[in-house]
């Protein structure tokens, strides 16, 4: 059984990891595997080389053209198209790599040995990292042992709030991350359709919503404030019905307030939020700690945005919803929410309240 990981730590185990070896990462597709690898390498200068083996059906793709030497007379290999020319590190990543054909494999295990493909070596400090696709539903082929063997194998499972918290910093439609929020169980497949729909099948095939297909129906509706019938239908061709229709009724359901206006706008917004249940309280809970994570509060404003943030936990404490502010505070203290114990941390009352939420938090 491989070791599972989420986004945090996979992002970790990819600083930890030396060149000089390599990463294997088992999950199902549409969770955000090639999304984080190459946002992490870009972000440290590596130019990022990804190929979908599944879909590559020469492997001259991958190797280069065999061609001869006149001057020679042997056969030897043209660099391949995507052969970094300037020397530098490269990070190459061999997504489906369970779906490639042999000949493909024999290229790949070449380079997890040494780093060399076809006699010629990959500039030092150039990484390599595979994905491997599993579920029922894929056309896979038997990994040798010993390409596995060349490999660190982990298994990649994001949790909901690792989605929510990308969502926010990377500005998606607020409607699809309240959605998730709301119903976190429509985000990826399971628990979505019952096995034989009708409304999903076509043609023996299903289809189920994942992270990347809310990220295209975040794009879609981005420019329309009305879900019209019509936009329904594409977003059911990207999600299946039953998402698309039980997100459409969400729409329906919004807190009457939003994090910017608690944090922001307080003294104006007291009376709705004295009005919310328990259950909108801890949904607003979320979505506060998304928006201070996200980075959304403007960088003039932070210091009103923790006045409102203390203002906001005694507004709850007075109405002796305690359970509020322990939700608050066992989620702040989670790793994924580092970035808003460093917001807190610059109030030294706003610090001391929380602290104290803390501390019962750990006794209990």
């Amino acid at each position: 059984m491989a070791v599972r990981v989420d986004a945090r730590e996979l992002i970790e185990l990819l600083e930890l990891t030396p060149p000089d070896q390599n990463v294997m990462l088992v999950g199902r597709h549409g969770i955000g595997k090639s999304q984080i690898i190459g946002a992490h390498y870009a972000a440290r200068g590596m130019p990022v080389v990804s190929f979908f083996l599944g879909q590559m059906s020469d492997p001259g793709d991958l190797i280069g053209l065999l061609h001869k030497d006149e001057r020679t007379g042997r056969s030897e290999f043209l660099p391949p198209y995507w052969w970094p020319s300037d020397d530098q590190p490269i990070a190459l990543f061999l997504d489906e790599l369970n779906r490639a054909r042999p000949e493909i494999l024999q290229a790949v295990m070449e380079l997890a040995l040494n780093k060399t493909l076809a006699g010629k070596r990959l500039p030092m400090g150039s990484v390599i990292v595979s994905a491997v696709n599993e579920g029922d539903e894929y056309q896979l082929t038997d990994l040798d042992p010993a390409l596995v063997s060349r490999f660190n194998l982990y298994e990649f499972t994001p949790t909901i709030e690792d989605w929510l918290l990308w969502a926010e910093r990377n500005d998606l439609d607020q409607r699809v991350i309240r959605f998730v929020q709301q119903q976190p169980h429509f985000l990826d497949r399971d628990g979505t359709s019952a096995p034989g729909d009708p409304n999903e099948v076509l043609s023996g095939l299903v289809k189920t919503p994942d992270r990347r297909a809310w990220h295209r129906v975040s794009d879609l509706i981005q420019s329309h404030e009305q879900i019209t019938d019509t936009l329904l239908k594409l977003i059911a061709g990207i999600v299946g019905s039953n998402a698309a229709s039980a997100f459409r009724r969400s729409l329906a359901i919004r807190l009457p307030v939003t994090a910017a206006d608690t944090l922001l706008d307080l003294a104006k917004h007291r009376k709705k939020l004295n009005a919310l249940s328990l259950a909108e309280l801890l949904m607003l809970n979320e979505q506060i700690l998304l928006w201070i994570s996200g980075g959304k509060c403007p960088a003039d404003r932070e210091d009103q945005a923790r006045n409102g943030l203390l203002g906001y936990v005694k507004l709850v404490r007075k109405r002796k919803l305690d359970e509020v502010v322990a939700h608050l505070v066992a989620t702040i203290q989670k790793p994924k929410f580092d970035a808003v114990m460093e917001f807190v941390s610059e109030s030294i009352e706003l610090t001391e309240v929380l602290t104290s939420y803390m501390e019962g938090i750990r006794i209990e």
